[in-house]
């Protein structure tokens, strides 16, 4: 059988079709826009997310026996908030993880309740690109709207919901709601009533392989498909993306430099945070992770290249960085663009250029904006040292891992081992074998993983480069208290 996996990102659905031992069969792309209505809003349409995704599936088994498809998974943005009334009408376009409109909402969660209780509700604290705020902002400024509220999901949770029609979510992603007891994997009432809503308005909790439900015949008929085909409940992107990286299992690291940056750390069991500056959520697996989120990565190269040179030849752009380069760049940027949130949790905060002079080059800003990303990075993995978690690799995924360069500074700014894939296909190809499992193609995520997902590369730091940036690291941090608001 096949099996079909569906990545609903930020600037488009990415889906591909892959055998059940792993061979990609077919990928295709669809993109559309981002609304920002007001300065560092965030919205889409989840009517466009579902359009989309169904014009890619068309062009994706096209040429395909329909008969040898037996699952879907999903994988998609996080912390989106989806709203619909009681005819399942979409009220407001949804306001997406980058939306950095809930200050006061997230300053309430954090000061009034207090972060030592939403820890312990949760597991984790309030950050504003979290669900819970953005619930309560609509609760504060669009009373008319909140009241129509019956369902309230997550964005891959409404192209499940529309291709099944099952009410659900998983794990991994409901943890990045605030609404979820994150320990004990269920709803927390307590959060639910500071939030002014009821559980009957969330979706039934399932594990990600969990199959919840068949194409509905309506659906399955516009796409061409026959035969009963299996859906999962899925997972979040940067769960799923674990999944297509082989980073299941306790113990294993994976960093995905896509238009956010994630660095994901797995973990066998339960841990409760002492600082909450990472996030910790459940993951795809059935176990636990620790997570540490910059909200602009990969689109920190793109406004530089594409907006503000007008350059889309990033390769030619990164040629000059040679290695006596590395850790010895004068310039410093900040990659805050939109904010950050870990491990700073400051959606205020603003992306900075320092260190420039008369001679400074284009190639040194460049150089720059990729080293201030792998900063951001290791400021997340300090943290996790600091708990005493050691990571010595880690693969790499997202459109950033693609430049040699920048897994290079990378691996010598983290000081850690990089490894890359044979196939990068993150969130798609989790998705795909989350379908797998589900319809017992194989017996568990990890064992699936493992016998698919297949590793090509691996940088080694370099001592000497390494001890550079570790220099440069300790400028890099003393900036941020230096321009926070």
């Amino acid at each position: 059988m096949n099996y079909i996996g569906i990545d609903l990102g930020t600037s488009g659905v990415k889906l591909l079709l892959m055998t059940g031992d792993g061979k990609i069969l077919n990928k295709v792309t669809e993109e559309y826009g981002i609304s920002f209505p007001h300065p560092g809003w965030s919205e889409q349409d989840p009517r466009d997310w579902y359009d989309h995704t169904i014009i890619a599936m068309k062009k994706l088994i096209s040429g395909i026996d329909p008969s040898s498809i037996g699952g879907i998974g999903v994988g998609g943005q996080m912390h989106g908030l989806v709203l619909l009334d009681e005819h399942d009408e979409v009220i407001r376009p949804a306001i997406l993880w980058n939306d950095g409109r809930t200050t006061e909402e997230t300053s309430y969660l954090n000061n009034d309740i207090g972060t030592s209780r939403l820890a312990e509700l949760t597991g984790n604290i309030a950050f504003a690109g979290f669900t819970a705020p953005k619930i309560l902002w609509v609760y504060r400024n669009e009373p008319s709207n909140f009241a129509r509220i019956r369902k309230i999901m997550l964005p891959k949770d409404y192209i499940v919901y529309r291709l099944t029609g099952a009410f659900t979510t998983d794990f991994s992603d409901a943890s990045g709601m605030l609404l979820l007891d994150v320990r004990n994997r269920r709803w927390s009432r307590e959060m639910l009533e500071i939030c002014h809503i009821s559980e009957s308005m969330l979706p039934l909790l399932r594990e990600s392989s969990a199959p919840i439900g068949t194409v509905l015949p309506s659906v399955a008929s516009s796409l061409g498909l026959t035969g009963s085909v299996t859906v999962v409940a899925g997972a979040g992107d940067n769960a799923a993306a674990a999944i297509g990286t082989g980073t299941v299992g306790p113990g294993r690291c994976n960093i995905s430099l896509g238009t956010s940056g994630t660095i994901f750390i797995t973990s066998g069991g339960y841990v409760q945070l002492s600082n909450n500056a990472l996030h910790f959520f459940a993951h795809a697996d059935g176990r636990y992770h620790i997570m540490g989120c910059m909200l602009s990565a990969a689109s920190c190269n793109k406004w530089w290249m594409d907006g503000i040179l007008g350059d889309h030849d990033y390769a030619a752009a990164q040629r000059p960085v040679t290695d006596d380069a590395l850790g010895t760049n004068p310039v410093y940027f900040l990659p805050y663009l939109m904010g950050e949130r870990s491990p700073h949790n400051d959606p205020s905060v603003r992306a900075m250029f320092t260190g420039m002079s008369m001679d400074t080059t284009r190639t040194q800003m460049t150089q720059a904006v990729l080293e201030g990303v792998a900063y951001g990075m290791r400021d997340c993995l300090e943290v996790a040292r600091s708990m005493g978690i050691n990571i010595s690799e880690s693969c790499i995924c997202g459109g950033g891992g693609k430049s040699e360069l920048w897994r290079r500074i990378m691996a010598n700014v983290l000081n850690v081992r990089i490894k890359t894939l044979k196939n990068d296909e993150g969130p798609a190809l989790g998705g795909a074998i989350l379908a797998a499992v589900g319809s017992g193609a194989y017996s568990d995520v990890i064992s699936a993983a493992d016998r698919i997902v297949e590793f090509d590369s691996v940088i080694e730091p370099d001592p000497e480069i390494a001890s550079r940036y570790d220099r440069g690291y300790q400028v890099y941090r003393e900036l941020y208290p230096r321009i926070k608001m």
